[in-house]
């Protein structure tokens, strides 16, 4: 056997339906969305076959189970990632909505403001760049962001020494969507509390990889995506602690998010509902919570410190076996705090050309930026880069194909044709 540490993923994909449907299929694309078990897509369906119905007001049956089930996948979060209650867990669509959901109630609440500092890095997904450049914009605050080491790391050292009295927000990744490089949040956060900084931490890729216990992190807010966790499309959300999600006002107030309106003297009086309900607008996605239940439980199930075991050793793996293929350039081949993640090049062929040129080998990769275009512009990589990334139903076959298709892919010398531009 070439790995240790590894889970009974044979048994483990037959969870899983597409693998069933789509034989051969070699899907190395998980850091962009997972694969989802019969579980969770039995849970959606039940849901609309037995329980549709809106959430909050309804005083039928149907509407208090839909409410019930709602309600719980904020317990079952909430659970998944200890925090100390429920109404810590608010469910938006994805982490991209969560992060502005947070940066906009910062600013609505005034704890973002003309003259304040935003800490951001230059590793971020755009998801955690871009709306704090739009906030930060509309408050009058200065943007700054924190450089990478030559080798793709975060350099921590810059990031502190722009933390200072000013810092109203440090936003930062807990592992790297590129590279899989895991951030020392705990350290970052007891510094920029220091000064009183607001720490947001991007949680899309570590939440569904590894075992993440918000009270050690020692940060404010992390933001993750159900849907990369095993959960249905449309389903994410955020922890923010307590104390202070009940001193935000809603960045999207919307029905659903008061308790009273009133229009008196000519104004438009509120009284906003509590947390967590202060922060989802509209009808939500009760049949993704339903389906999202059953993914934290199935990750439950098998272990965070078991899928994070089975994603080392297959890193450690891919790192070994990539090598050994003529052309090929690993980003990084460091091992250590790192996620099953590895971007690499091919020379003489553009990233979209291999990513092709692979799913024409049924191999399902992604090429681009990976909406990081900073971090691959930093480390000179401006063409972008092919990314592989495991989970639980891979196994070292799959990486064994991967090699074998980039073996072929070189040994012809030419792929089908790229598209105009590599993608964001």
């Amino acid at each position: 056997m070439c790995c240790s540490g590894l889970l009974d993923y044979h048994a483990i994909r037959e969870d899983f339906p597409i693998f069933r449907e789509r034989p051969g299929l070699v899907y190395l694309d998980s850091a962009a969305t997972s694969q989802k078990p019969r579980q969770v897509i039995e849970a959606v369906e039940r849901f609309y076959r037995r329980s549709n119905a809106n959430v909050a007001r309804g005083l039928y049956d149907l509407a208090v189970e839909a409410t019930r089930i709602f309600e719980e996948a904020h317990e079952a979060l909430a659970r998944f990632l200890n925090a100390r209650s429920w109404t810590e867990i608010v469910l938006t669509m994805n982490t991209s909505m969560a992060v502005n959901a947070l940066a906009y109630s910062l600013l609505a609440s005034g704890l973002v403001r003309r003259g304040s500092r935003i800490v951001v890095t230059v590793m971020e997904h755009h998801s955690n760049l871009l709306p704090w450049r739009t906030v930060a914009r509309i408050a009058g605050a200065e943007l700054v962001v924190a450089p990478v080491r030559p080798n793709g790391r975060l350099d921590v050292d810059a990031l502190l020494g722009l933390i200072d009295e000013r810092t109203a927000v440090v936003a930062v990744t807990h592992a790297s969507n590129v590279l899989g490089f895991i951030n020392p949040v705990r350290r970052i956060a007891r510094e920029a509390h220091r000064y009183g900084a607001v720490v947001v931490v991007d949680g899309a890729q570590s939440v569904p990889h590894m075992r993440v216990n918000v009270r050690e992190l020692e940060a404010d807010a992390v933001v993750f995506s159900g849907h990369k966790m095993l959960g249905p499309s449309g389903t994410g959300g955020m922890w923010v602690r307590g104390d202070l999600l009940e001193q935000l006002e809603p960045g999207f107030p919307a029905g659903g998010t008061v308790s009273e309106v009133h229009y008196r003297g000519g104004a438009i009086e509120v009284s906003w509902a509590g947390p967590p309900w202060r922060f989802e607008p509209g009808t939500p996605h009760v049949a993704g919570a339903a389906g999202l239940i059953e993914a934290v439980r199935y990750l439950e199930r098998i272990g965070m410190d078991r899928v994070e075991a089975h994603e080392r050793a297959l890193l450690e793996y891919a790192v070994k076996r990539l090598s050994e293929v003529p052309g090929v350039r690993l980003v990084s081949a460091e091992t250590r705090d790192r996620l099953g993640i590895v971007a690499f090049t091919v020379e003489g062929l553009k990233p979209a050309a291999v990513a092709m040129a692979l799913g024409v080998r049924g191999v399902a990769v992604r090429a681009g930026y990976h909406c990081a275009q900073p971090l691959h512009e930093a480390l000179g990589l401006r063409d972008g880069t092919v990314r592989a990334s495991f989970y639980i139903y891979n196994g070292p076959e799959d990486i064994d194909k991967l090699a074998e298709a980039l073996e072929d892919v070189r040994r012809r010398g030419r792929s089908p044709a790229a598209p105009r531009a590599d993608p964001v």
